[in-house]
């Protein structure tokens, strides 16, 4: 467990879940002043059906009155939507795929609530994420991969810089997940049993192209295969994904004298978006070749360390929950460049190219380009 200075004053970020809970629960018996804060990020249409916080934040109070610690509800929905929110708008109407639980942490969970916190005079603030925090000699802060892989967080943190990490505690992050919940059951936590939220915060579990809606302009335009055949309308291209499967709206495509029952119904995925000539490509199958990328380009570069790794062989994750791709790591003019042993599936701009060595997480980039397969 991430350990800490004994009797800290420590502010732990409590959401209503079952990782906060616990994490609030083992600083307290170590001893330290534990005090819980419970962050709003969104007011708009926040309702019971699809954006919970109310809900979330009855369950923090609870948590709270059981482990017995102070619990303050803090608003921060003007900067999460001045630093998060609309940068997410403007990625989408630039065509590309953000991932603004990234830009949270960065911006909110360990910025604005990390100022908070220190003036409350806290010595550290502490979350639920499943990351850990290792101190060099050199007093440097390393972050590392969370010991469950099925839950490791590391990926969303990694824009976190050495005055973030040096004041953030992970106290789950050496514990599986399946020993949260015993813990949590064990102690007598009344969200032992919560189901983990899914979805981004503002949008919670509504349908997000039903969200996006009211935020982004509809141009509709040609859905087309690979050869330039029109298969059907797209509803605007900021409201698509590479790799997206479901929502395509299109059928299979017969060839001429093809058989029955050939390959001719296999699943479309997007794979380009033609922003010059508002075109929606897609192709058949999850292996075609244009979902395929040996390399790629990034920007926006957050390295942990505060300076740029030494070219090299490393892992890349270009997705949430992947296993780490073997690639090739150089710097480049305004961010830097990667070259997979193995091409990778559906490298998507916005996304985050996230670099390793081993279990310790180095930064990365936002993806700006995919390299395209070679014949």
């Amino acid at each position: 467990m991430s350990s800490a200075t004994p009797k800290q004053r420590i502010v732990v970020g409590l959401s209503g879940g079952v990782d906060s809970a616990v994490s609030a629960a083992l600083l307290k018996r170590q001893g330290h002043e534990v005090i819980g804060i419970f962050m709003k990020n969104w007011e708009d249409d926040d309702d019971s059906e699809y954006c919970s916080s109310n809900v979330d934040f009855v369950d923090a109070a609870a948590v709270a009155e059981v482990i017995g610690i102070e619990i303050e509800h803090v608003n921060f929905a003007a900067e999460y939507k001045d630093r998060v929110f609309a940068e997410f708008l403007r990625e989408y109407q630039a065509g590309r795929t953000p991932n603004p639980d990234i830009l949270c942490n960065a911006e909110i969970k360990f910025k604005a609530f990390l100022d908070h916190a220190m003036r409350l005079g806290a010595d550290a603030i502490a979350t639920g994420h499943y990351a850990r925090r290792r101190v060099l000699p050199s007093g440097e802060s390393q972050l590392l991969k969370g010991l469950d892989p099925l839950k490791d967080q590391s990926y969303f943190l990694h824009r976190l810089s050495q005055a973030q990490l040096s004041k953030v505690l992970f106290p789950v992050g050496e514990l599986p997940k399946t020993e949260v919940r015993r813990l949590a059951t064990e102690w007598g936590l009344p969200n032992a049993k919560k189901k983990d939220s899914t979805g981004i915060c503002f949008i919670g579990e509504r349908p997000f192209r039903e969200f996006l809606n009211r935020y982004l302009s509809h141009a509709p335009g040609d859905i087309v295969d690979e050869r330039g055949r029109k298969l059907g309308q797209h509803v605007g291209l900021s409201f698509y994904t590479l790799g997206q499967r479901q929502g395509l709206g299109i059928g299979g495509v017969k060839e001429k004298g093809a058989p029955r029952g050939g390959g001719e119904h296999a699943p479309w995925f997007v794979a380009r978006k033609d922003l010059e000539r508002n075109r929606l490509v897609v192709v058949q199958g999850h292996d075609h070749s244009l979902l395929q990328s040996p390399a790629l380009v990034a920007d926006d570069c957050s390295w942990i360390a505060g300076r740029t790794p030494a070219p090299g062989v490393y892992g890349a994750k270009t997705r949430y929950r992947q296993a780490d791709a073997a690639c090739r790591f150089e710097a480049a003019p305004a961010g830097f460049a990667l070259d997979f042993e193995q091409p990778q599936w559906a490298v998507t701009p916005g996304q985050s190219a996230v670099l390793y060595d081993g279990e310790v997480c180095l930064g990365g980039g936002v993806i700006a380009q995919a390299a395209p397969m070679t014949s």
